[in-house]
């Protein structure tokens, strides 16, 4: 396999159509565990670490996208729990224990939804916040590759992995390692999870407003705020979950 752009292209594209028609049915039970969590007054809370910090981006707090949504990341404990920055490092999302403070700082209901991103679904902090969550009763939607965290070992002390505690599982398609065109002397480059990634989380929004919208209610979606009108029409609805999502740092 050649090396380029157009080479990438064609990997991402086939991946995309791939993912697309394998998770279809996944996607829609993502859809409507978060349809019924908003219909239960519930907010979605969107938590990955690393580059998987995107996905919640992604589902939390941007135009298109669904009002009641909250990001949570592992800085979180620096900027509201008061902890040193000399904390967040590359290795503070294997930190099983961390996962019990962003709970504890984030402004959860129970009838709340979460969902969690880590493409090897293996790291301490991220399995552990899976567990959390779901002991706490709330229902819990998984993106992550399968092909990769089936050849890891966990490093949570219960062995399991992220998708182990979740109601459903969406598979982004990335290959073990992420990146998809091989180099001569080893490695490889053109990593694709982020990209596919945000495809589910957009298509899972897109069915959640589906759902709402053949039911006869108003979905709250996020205007621009770069349009007339945006700012206006954003704080109106976020006014109805004040406390509950975060939106800034």
């Amino acid at each position: 396999m050649t090396i380029s752009a157009e080479d990438y292209l064609a990997v991402v594209t086939e991946t995309i159509g791939r993912v697309s028609a394998s998770q279809r049915e996944a996607v829609g039970r993502a859809a409507d565990l978060i349809a019924d969590a908003l219909r239960a007054d519930g907010v979605v809370h969107a938590f990955g670490t690393g580059h998987s910090e995107a996905l919640a981006m992604e589902i939390a707090g941007r135009a298109g996208g669904l009002v009641p949504t909250n990001r949570i990341a592992l800085r979180d404990v620096v900027l509201r729990g008061g902890a040193p920055a000399d904390v967040l490092g590359p290795l503070l999302e294997r930190d099983p224990a961390v996962a019990h403070r962003l709970y504890e700082l984030a402004p959860v209901h129970p009838s709340d939804v979460f969902v969690v991103a880590s493409n090897s679904g293996v790291n301490g902090a991220i399995v552990e916040f899976a567990a959390l969550v779901t002991g706490r009763g709330h229902r819990l939607v998984a993106i992550t590759s399968a092909q990769h965290s089936a050849r890891m070992a966990s490093r949570h002390p219960s062995g399991r992995k992220l998708a182990d505690f979740a109601d459903v599982v969406l598979d982004n398609g990335a290959p073990y390692g992420d990146a998809t065109l091989p180099l001569p002397g080893g490695g490889a480059v053109g990593a694709v999870s982020s990209i596919t990634a945000a495809l589910l989380a957009q298509q899972v929004t897109v069915e959640v407003v589906a759902r709402l919208l053949a039911a006869g209610e108003p979905p709250p979606v996020y205007l621009s705020a770069n349009i007339a009108g945006g700012d206006a029409h954003n704080d109106a609805l976020e006014a109805r979950y004040a406390g509950r999502i975060r939106r800034g740092a």
